[in-house]
């Protein structure tokens, strides 16, 4: 395969070689097969006028009519862009290729700038104290979208070919080849050996059979296929309140909506609801913008036509729709439509609305919004007016009266029946543990764990507190440091306090409660009335004493016979001891309960129980935020965290 000028020449099984013509130009002659014959359709060497007249086709530039087709040296001719070049012939072929290629080295107009923000905007911003947006804007912001139709989009069957289209034309049979042809004003092309061919206002459907007609006239024996290579490209104009009006070249598939978007949509003034399509003078549409972008209808959405202008009017009342709906925005109303019009735009209220009323604001021409409730059934009755805020109400954030809770309770463990069950508002543990089939001879009571969602939000939101807390103590930290220690030594420590910081931000409670059992219980309280998502877990017998911190040898010991009776002090030992940094003042114990057991409490002397966590902490220095981490350490737990998760962030 070779290149001759703008053909491509190809060489054919049968050792002929035919020339594709492209583009509707043939640049140099091809040595014919006798299987093409001369002066057939696709013979490359002559072609005719219209007016029949012999003529060489040896350029690029080749007639086209004057169509306003648009040749992309890019592979798309579906980009706006605007008309008009001071000095120059805007209709030329060139000045519209060298306009298409400027576009493309230019990527500045694939983002519309955005609409300035409208009075009522402004309004709504001041009085709900954030932005709301105006419905449709999110199609032409904030990111790169083309809306334009694509030039390797499938060409619809029923589209009618125009002046300035490119037509492919292969031929199989008697004849082998292919050429292209540009229709021309008068809409035809020019076929060797045939002649004109009127293809203008032919479907494309209806293509292949009207070439084979008239090839058929003069020739036998053949197959033909016709393609659309190439469309033409059309020029409009946007009009009216848009944010980008002008004059633009779109492809010929482009449709209303097509334009309005790539034109940047309707500015802060301009119409959603209405953009009208003037044609030759006339009306031919009114299209509803919101039937495209909410309902997914485009019946109307009119294909343009070469000169086509669109119009955007001024934008009809506009009405804010907040509160628990699909879509929170500014929406804009036709004459005639209602609250429940408006509520239908927004995509009707959410899953946690409460469905049974609106609350309307209506402008009482002071400035000062007044509320009115309104029942939903009679929304549809209530018109609308300009600057209205319509208001739908959540029920899902409030929190309903405990005998009114659906209850459903996970109890698992050391139960004969572990599951979740489904029980009566206020029932007491005791019939929840009932259901399960009563402990194991194997559960160790005094471990139970009994978190609960309501406390675990409480838990979280002291648990917040304490981290501001530290926060500020250790932003506070350059001024209450220890003037006697080196500057790298308090950098050091004021390191290791974000580190801490850090991974406290990355917990969080639990939502334990800690019940009032001894190490001896048997038995659960069973007079707790239960809560939804409450659950209940009983371990297996515990049988072992963890020590961890600043000890020789961190570990977990194994309980037996010998260690009746022994003390934590004792575990401290068989841990080898407090290192010389350890803060013997402050060693405590977190028992298997969740209970903490400090050393104002004498935890050095308490005797342990199966499942006791003994921790050491590091001596800090006084004023740094370690003196600070070791006063909250004891609230942290009361709020849910684990003895391992401390030891974990202390490492």
């Amino acid at each position: 395969m070779r290149y001759v000028g703008k053909t491509r020449l190809r060489r054919w099984s049968r050792g002929t070689v035919a020339a594709l013509c492209l583009g509707g130009s043939v640049a140099a002659h091809a040595q014919m097969a006798n299987n093409i014959p001369s002066g057939s359709p696709i013979d490359p060497g002559q072609s005719q006028n219209s007016s029949g007249q012999s003529q060489r086709q040896n350029g690029p530039n080749n007639a086209t009519g004057g169509s306003d087709r648009v040749d992309n040296p890019y592979g798309t001719s579906s980009l706006i862009q605007p008309f008009g070049i001071t000095g120059s012939d805007p209709n030329s072929i060139y000045m519209q290729q060298l306009l298409l290629s400027r576009a493309f080295n230019d990527q500045s107009h694939l983002v519309k700038a955005p609409a300035s923000p409208g009075e009522f905007e402004k309004y709504l911003e001041g009085l709900l104290g954030r932005k709301l947006k105006r419905y449709g804007t999110d199609l032409i912001l904030p990111a790169q979208r083309d809306f334009a139709a694509p030039a390797e989009s499938t060409i619809p069957a029923d589209y009618i070919v125009r002046p300035g289209d490119t037509l492919v034309i292969a031929l199989t049979g008697s004849m082998e080849g292919s050429v292209a042809r540009t229709v021309e004003t008068n809409g035809t092309i020019f076929l060797t050996g045939v002649g004109p061919v009127k293809v203008a206002g032919v479907r494309n459907a209806d293509l292949d059979q009207t070439i084979a007609r008239a090839v058929g006239a003069k020739f036998r024996a053949f197959q033909v296929s016709v393609t659309i290579q190439q469309l033409r490209g059309i020029r409009i104009y946007v009009t009216g309140l848009a944010n980008n009006p002008g004059a633009f070249t779109v492809s010929s598939l482009s449709t209303l909506a097509n334009a309005v978007f790539q034109a940047g949509g309707p500015s802060s003034g301009g119409s959603w609801r209405s953009v009208k399509l003037y044609r030759n003078g006339r009306q031919v549409t009114d299209f509803d913008l919101y039937q495209l972008m909410r309902g997914g209808h485009a019946v109307a959405d009119a294909q343009l036509q070469n000169e086509d202008v669109l119009f955007i009017p001024p934008a009809g009342q506009q009405v804010a729709v907040i509160g628990s709906v699909q879509e929170e925005a500014i929406y804009e109303a036709k004459d005639g439509e209602s609250v429940a019009d408006m509520l239908a735009a927004a995509g009707g209220p959410n899953t946690l609305a409460d469905r049974s009323r609106v609350i309307l604001y209506r402008n009482n021409g002071e400035g000062t919004p007044g509320p009115r409730e309104i029942e939903t059934p009679l929304a549809r009755g209530e018109k609308i007016a300009g600057g209205d805020i319509i208001q739908v109400l959540s029920a899902g954030t409030l929190a309903m009266p405990t005998d009114r809770q659906s209850v459903l309770v996970r109890i698992e463990g050391e139960v004969n029946k572990p599951g979740i069950y489904f029980v009566a508002p206020n029932t007491p543990t005791s019939e929840i543990i009932s259901k399960a089939g009563g402990l194991t001879t194997n559960a160790y009571t005094f471990g139970t764990r009994f978190t609960r969602q309501s406390v675990k939000i409480q838990q979280q939101d002291s648990f917040r507190e304490a981290i501001r807390q530290l926060e500020l103590t250790l932003a506070a930290a350059p001024l209450t440091a220890d003037q006697a220690a080196s500057q790298a030594e308090r950098d050091s420590q004021v390191a290791g306090a974000r580190a801490v910081l850090d991974r406290l931000r990355q917990t969080e409670p639990d939502g334990r409660i800690v019940l009032n059992l001894t190490p001896g219980s048997t038995a659960l309280p069973g007079s707790i009335l239960l809560e939804n998502n409450d659950r209940i877990y009983v371990p297996p017998r515990a049988s072992t004493v963890g020590v961890f911190g600043a000890v020789y040898r961190p570990a977990s010991f194994l309980l037996d016979g010998s260690s009746q009776g022994l003390k934590v002090e004792d575990y401290i030992e068989k841990a080898g001891g407090e290192v010389r940094a350890a803060d013997k003042r402050n060693i405590f114990v977190v028992r298997a309960s969740g209970e903490v057991i400090s050393s104002r409490r004498g935890a050095l002397k308490t005797r342990v129980v199966p499942g006791d966590v003994v921790f050491v902490p590091i001596k800090t220095q006084s004023g740094t935020f370690w003196a600070k981490f070791k006063d909250v350490t004891t609230t942290l737990f009361q709020l849910g965290l684990s003895a391992a998760t401390v030891v974990a962030v202390t490492k």
